[in-house]
């Protein structure tokens, strides 16, 4: 049976979560969770359909992208096949040529697992690395800390005050509270919870996002921020402890992050809160 790409409907976006929980073990190179699809469902569910891309064989998905804007492309395959010659070079096809959809003419980027077969396929055709980044992981055998700040899990009532915060955190957030409801609705977050800090004084300083695979398997944190007017306090400590805390308590065997090598003060917060980081990753840039 050939290779299929295809542009999933709404109503088929449940089967890419699905191989992207499945695909998620111990010892995996840091690659595409099924939580970055659910993050992503804050945009609604039909840009989440024109976002996904999957290649099937026969009724099985074998490998599942998320063009993340117009140029780049975070890709992950079945484990079995990462370094499997047929898919690689169907992937291959599809990406280098902008007729199929997936990626435009042009500089664009592919995200995919440091062992894939694609990541040397895309160095014989002419793609560079792209900078460094790097991924994070903490074990979550043991229990976890208290952070030491009050931690709720957001329900209706707390949806204002999370996405609040995140616009704070990152000055280019557009994440509402119709963004968050539309997220919340998608499969990827019934194995998700959105927790807030609050402090002393009850103020809300920093939130995240964690995303679980299910039991015995990594789950991710996505995103995790500080308010702008509370930084520098270690509340991004907190709140990352929190989230591995609440990832536990869903079954998670570990938790991953992973940020831009170049953010140092990222690095140091996650490493801060018993993340230990993994060997940097690159992304393939093909230049215009």
């Amino acid at each position: 049976m050939p290779i299929v790409l295809n542009k999933p409907g709404i109503d088929e976006l449940d089967a890419a979560v699905a191989a992207l929980r499945d695909w998620q073990y111990e010892g995996a190179p840091m690659q595409l969770h099924s939580g970055d699809l659910g993050w992503f469902r804050r945009f609604g569910a039909g840009a989440a359909a024109e976002a996904v891309r999957t290649w099937s064989r026969d009724g099985r998905v074998l490998a599942v992208g998320l063009l993340d804007g117009s140029e780049l492309l975070r890709l992950t395959m079945a484990p079995d096949l990462r370094r499997d010659e047929e898919l690689t070079r169907r992937i291959v096809e599809d990406v280098v040529e902008p007729g199929r959809g997936v990626l435009k003419e042009g500089e664009v980027f592919v995200e995919a697992p440091a062992d894939a077969l694609l990541q040397d396929a895309l160095a014989e055709a002419g793609w560079n690395t792209d900078e460094a980044w790097t991924p994070l992981r903490r074990d979550l055998a043991e229990p976890v800390e208290d952070p030491g700040l009050r931690i709720e899990v957001v329900g209706p009532e707390l949806v204002a005050v999370r996405t609040a915060v995140q616009r704070s955190a990152f000055a280019n957030s557009t994440f509402t509270e119709e963004r968050w409801h539309a997220m919340a609705e998608g499969s990827a977050y019934a194995d998700a919870r959105c927790l807030v800090a609050f402090d002393d004084a009850g103020e809300a300083v920093a939130v995240v996002t964690v995303w679980s695979a299910g039991p015995g398997k990594p789950g991710l944190l996505e995103p995790m921020g500080v308010h702008a007017g509370h930084r520098g306090r270690g509340h991004g400590k907190a709140i990352t402890v929190a989230g591995a805390a609440a990832l536990r308590e869903m079954g998670a065997s570990s938790a991953l992050v992973a940020t831009t090598s170049a953010n140092v003060g990222a690095v140091a917060t996650y490493a801060s809160a018993g993340f230990e980081p993994r060997p940097e990753v690159r992304d393939r840039r093909r230049d215009a």
